[in-house]
């Protein structure tokens, strides 16, 4: 598996250089068909006395989708540490998942008339929690890679292409980016949807439904 490693705002030391590379040979023991590990370490620096911090990312390319994780902290060891941690939980989770899926087939079933999911923990939203996405109180953390006054609102914006698959496969995807959301359009009814995560094993499913664009609504 090759590793490439950069910085932003730091230099990448030899040590660092050497850790990270021990430290992706546990990765690939849970992950043996990945061709390639990105490790991005970003320095963070602050004006309002906040101490400083590293924040180090990884994303494991191979055969399927990618697999991220990212860690917070004063020391980029301790930043790399976790960010392993956390991936290698990803890597056994989605594991265990496929182990599980093979001995306890399992299907999902899309009542069409009322809406309703069998065959999946996915429940769908609440009323508060359709209108706590519809009012922006759900809370957007930012990132900032040079030093910048504090602001209580940093919106960092990202932008993906479509991709169309079942609630389940956006499960799985979920688990593997390490998110606790994920955003993709249902194959089952085109509908622009995310699955988050609840607790354990639970996962919900929000769903855009548009009979027609408002100036289409307004011309008829």
């Amino acid at each position: 598996m090759e590793t490439s490693i950069v910085g932003v705002g730091v230099g990448i030391t030899d040590r660092f250089r050497t850790v990270a590379e021990e430290k992706s040979t546990r990765i690939e023991t849970f992950a043996p068909r990945a061709l390639r590990l990105d490790i991005k370490v970003t320095h963070r620096a602050y004006r309002n006395g906040r101490m400083d911090d590293e924040t180090v990312e990884l994303t494991l390319t191979g055969k399927g989708p990618l697999v991220r994780a990212e860690a917070t902290e004063a020391d980029k060891f301790v930043a790399l540490d976790q960010a392993v941690d956390k991936l290698v939980e990803q890597l056994r989770r989605a594991k265990e998942k496929r182990v599980d899926a093979r001995n306890h087939p399992r299907g999902a079933k899309l009542d069409k008339g009322t809406g309703s999911l069998a065959g999946i923990d996915v429940e769908p939203a609440s009323v508060d929690v359709l209108r706590a996405v519809a009012t922006g109180e759900v809370p957007v953390v930012g990132e900032s890679v040079e030093e910048e006054e504090y602001t209580p609102v940093v919106i960092r914006t990202k932008e993906f292409g479509a991709e169309w698959m079942t609630v389940e496969e956006a499960v799985d995807r979920m688990e593997l980016v390490g998110h606790d959301f994920f955003l993709f359009i249902n194959a089952r009814t085109d509908h622009p949807s995310v699955v988050y995560r609840r607790k354990g094993w639970d996962y919900g499913v929000i769903s855009l439904a548009a009979a027609a664009p408002p100036e289409a609504e307004l011309a008829s």
